[in-house]
C-alpha cells in the first residue's frame, strides 16, 4: 500500500493526521462530517464565500455575538474566503487541490459541475483527489437535483412516522438526525474511500444523501414491514419487540429499564419483588410479554410507584438490568460517566471566550483526546499561513 511518510510518523495529533481536507460545505450535514475527520487529526481548510462564509455564522444561540452553532460544528479547521467564480481565486483553489487529498462538499447535484468541479472533471486532473459530496437526494434518482433540509430528510426517510406516541402527528427527532446521520455516514465512506486510495492510488467518488441515511437508520421498522405487510407507527418510548424495554413511571418522575432477554426478565422481576411476574403465563416469554405489553407495564408501574427513580435505577444496578434516568441537558452536560469520557470540551474563542460543547465520541487507543480543542476560525483567518503552507505565497 501506498501509506504517506506522514502516516508513519509517531507524534501525530491523530490518526487522520497526513491528512488534508479541503471543505466547501456548509451549515450541517458536510461540516459535521469535516468535524469528525478533524477531531481525528485531518488539516481541515475550510473554503467560505467571500464576506458572508458559511450560512451557519448567522444562526443563533450568539456569543459574544459570535455563532454557537457555527463553533459546535466547525472547531479545529482552518478558514479561507474564496470566490469560485472569480479566476484569481480559482486559481487559488486548485493550487489547494494539488495538495490535498480530499475535497468535501454539500451543494445542490449540479452546482460544482457549474463550476467546472464536478467529480469527472476533478477526476481526470487530480486523480488520487477523494471526492465526498453529501447532499439530500444524491447525485442519481429522480429527486437528485431537489432542495432538502433535516426536517426534509426526516419527513420523506419516515423517522417522523415513527416517532412520538400512538394518536400522535408525525415528530421530528429532537435532534437533526436527517443532517446528523448523513455527515457520519459521509465520514465512513471518506475513509473508506481513504483506504481505497491506498490499495489502487486512485481516489473515487463518495455519495451520501441525507434520504438514504434516514433510511438505513429506519433498522427493525423495514423489515417488520415487509414481513408482516404492517405499517410500523409511534409507539412511544417501548420497543416493538422486546418487553419490558421502555420508561416507566415511578414516585417522582420516570426512568428507562430494559430486560432483552427472558433470564433478565426474571432477574428483574425477583429484584423488584414481583416473582409472580416471570411465573405469569401472560409473562412467560418475550413474545408472549410483547403481546401484553401494556398489562405488564401496569403492573410494573404499580409497584414502582412508592419509590423514587434513584431507587429503582441503584435496584437495577446492582443485579445487572440495563437502566437509566431520562436525562434533560443540563443532567447529561454533568453526568460523571459523559464527563469521565470527556464528551464535553472547550475551545478558547478569542471573540466568545471559553465556549463548552460535545466531544468527539470516537477514542482510539495511542492518541490522546483533549479535553480542550482549537477554536472554530474566523472567516478568512487562516488565508496567510494557508497560502503559504501550500507554496503559494510567501509569508508576510
Amino acid at each position: 500500500m501506498n501509506i504517506p511518510e506522514s502516516a508513519l510518523q509517531t507524534d501525530r495529533a491523530g490518526p487522520l493526521s497526513g491528512l488534508t481536507v479541503i471543505d466547501l460545505t456548509r451549515v450541517l450535514a458536510g461540516p459535521y462530517a469535516t468535524m469528525i475527520l478533524a477531531d481525528l487529526g485531518a488539516r481541515v481548510v475550510k473554503v467560505e464565500v467571500p464576506e458572508r462564509g458559511d450560512d451557519s455564522r448567522h444562526f443563533g444561540p450568539f456569543i459574544n455575538g459570535k455563532s454557537g452553532y457555527f463553533m459546535s460544528m466547525n472547531r479545529g479547521k482552518e478558514s479561507i474566503a474564496l470566490d469560485l467564480k472569480a479566476d484569481d481565486d480559482r486559481l487559488i483553489f486548485e493550487a489547494l487541490l494539488d495538495k490535498a487529498d480530499i475535497v468535501a462538499e454539500n451543494f445542490r447535484p449540479g452546482t460544482m459541475e457549474k463550476l467546472g468541479y464536478g467529480w469527472d472533471a476533478l477526476h481526470a486532473r487530480w486523480p488520487q483527489l477523494i471526492y465526498a459530496a453529501m447532499s439530500g437526494f444524491g447525485h442519481t434518482g429522480p429527486y437528485s437535483k431537489r432542495a432538502a433540509y433535516d426536517l426534509v430528510a426526516q419527513a420523506m426517510g419516515g423517522v417522523m412516522s415513527v416517532t412520538g406516541h400512538p394518536g400522535s402527528p408525525p415528530t421530528k427527532a429532537g435532534s437533526s438526525i436527517g443532517d446528523v446521520c448523513a455527515g457520519m455516514f459521509g465520514s465512513v465512506g471518506i475513509l473508506a474511500a481513504v483506504n481505497e486510495r491506498y490499495v489502487t492510488g486512485q481516489g473515487t467518488k463518495v455519495d451520501v444523501a441525507m434520504l438514504d441515511s434516514q433510511v438505513a437508520i429506519l433498522e427493525n421498522h423495514v423489515i417488520r414491514y415487509f414481513s408482516s405487510g404492517q405499517v410500523p407507527g409511534p409507539i412511544g418510548n417501548r420497543h416493538p419487540s422486546i418487553t419490558p424495554f421502555e420508561s416507566f413511571a415511578c414516585a417522582d418522575g420516570s426512568f428507562i429499564a430494559a430486560a432483552g432477554n427472558d433470564a433478565l426478565f426474571r432477574t428483574m422481576c425477583e429484584a423488584i419483588g414481583r416473582a409472580d411476574l416471570a411465573v405469569d403465563k401472560r409473562f412467560l416469554t418475550n413474545d408472549v410479554r410483547t403481546e401484553h405489553q401494556s398489562a405488564l407495564k401496569k403492573e410494573l408501574e404499580e409497584t414502582f410507584l412508592p419509590h423514587g427513580v434513584d431507587h429503582w435505577l441503584a435496584v437495577f444496578e446492582d443485579v445487572g438490568v440495563p437502566s437509566g434516568p431520562i436525562n434533560t441537558v443540563d443532567k447529561v452536560v454533568t453526568d460523571p460517566q459523559v464527563l469521565a469520557r470527556k464528551m464535553i470540551i472547550e475551545t478558547d474563542d478569542p471573540i466568545a471566550g471559553r465556549v463548552q460543547m460535545a466531544g468527539n465520541p470516537v477514542k482510539i487507543s495511542g492518541y490522546d483526546d483533549p479535553r480542550e480543542r482549537s477554536a472554530a476560525p474566523e472567516l478568512d483567518a487562516d488565508r496567510d499561513q494557508i497560502l503559504f503552507d501550500f507554496g503559494i505565497h510567501k509569508k508576510a
